[in-house]
């Protein structure tokens, strides 16, 4: 019966590292601290097209919408429409915020198109058409 008290408390004690470093090494747990941080740190699942991807820049959340569709050779994501979390969130950013964005996620998505919701879109077609 000792014995198997002993494995049990093995078992648990290694049950409770393995969870302990899923949790520190957990992409979500870092957005949530970049995002405390007012850091930068991009938040995707490139293999699931479904599944949005999240940005945090200078304590602002952003989520983007794939979208997939044909190029020249294969299917790839081909739009991507982004938003804020939260549009009070904005004060203080610069359209050069927004070009550093936008590069980050072209790196990442080289075909696809970026379009802004409203009201960083009318913030960008104003500097991009100067």
């Amino acid at each position: 019966m000792l014995w198997f008290v002993r494995l049990a408390i093995f078992f648990l004690i290694l049950y409770l590292i393995v969870k302990m470093i899923k949790y520190l090494f957990n992409p979500k747990r870092k957005l949530e601290l970049a995002h405390e941080e007012k850091r930068y740190f991009f938040f995707d699942d490139s293999e699931n097209i479904r599944k949005n991807f999240l940005i945090t820049y200078n304590g602002v959340l952003f989520e983007g919408e794939k979208y997939l569709g044909t190029t020249d050779q294969s299917f790839e994501v081909i739009s991507i429409f982004v938003w804020p979390h939260n549009v009070n969130a904005l004060n203080g950013l610069t359209y050069q915020d927004f070009l550093f964005l936008e590069k980050e996620i072209t790196l990442r998505y080289p075909n696809a198109t970026i379009d802004w919701k409203s009201p960083i879109k009318e913030l960008v077609t104003k500097n991009k058409n100067c």
